[in-house]
């Protein structure tokens, strides 16, 4: 079992990722947006964080880009329904481990999470 961190602005799909997730034996903390992935990670140890990338005030790329600066060994899994974002979340190869393509389903999202977490010698379910 691992923690893990949720930053997603869409209610439905953090729904769906934080039980698909909690369903495979995580334990899943789950925020609106990247500040509040930032308090949440002041307050909390994490094996692993999922981010949008498009989210308002603080988006993905710029949570990404803070928690690899903070926290420089924890693991980051992006998602995102748009081209462009997917593109400038690949800028960032050196930062992040993967980024899935929305829509995605439980298996996916699930297979690409235990994926990230064997990669980086976490907790896998």
């Amino acid at each position: 079992m691992a923690r893990i961190l949720l930053a997603e602005d869409d209610p439905a799909v953090r729904e769906f990722v934080r039980r698909a997730l909690a369903h495979s034996g995580h334990d899943v903390t789950a925020v609106d947006d990247g500040l509040g992935a930032i308090e949440a990670l002041a307050a909390h140890s994490f094996d692993l964080l999922i981010t949008d990338i498009v989210m308002p005030g603080m988006d993905g790329i710029a949570l990404a880009l803070k928690v690899s600066k903070d926290q420089p060994s924890l693991p980051i899994l992006m998602m995102t329904g748009y081209a462009a974002e997917r593109q400038r979340a690949h800028n960032l190869e050196a930062l992040i481990h993967k980024v899935i393509a929305k829509p995605f389903t439980l298996r996916d999202i699930c297979a690409a999470v235990n994926e990230t977490l064997a990669h980086h010698g976490a907790a896998a379910a």
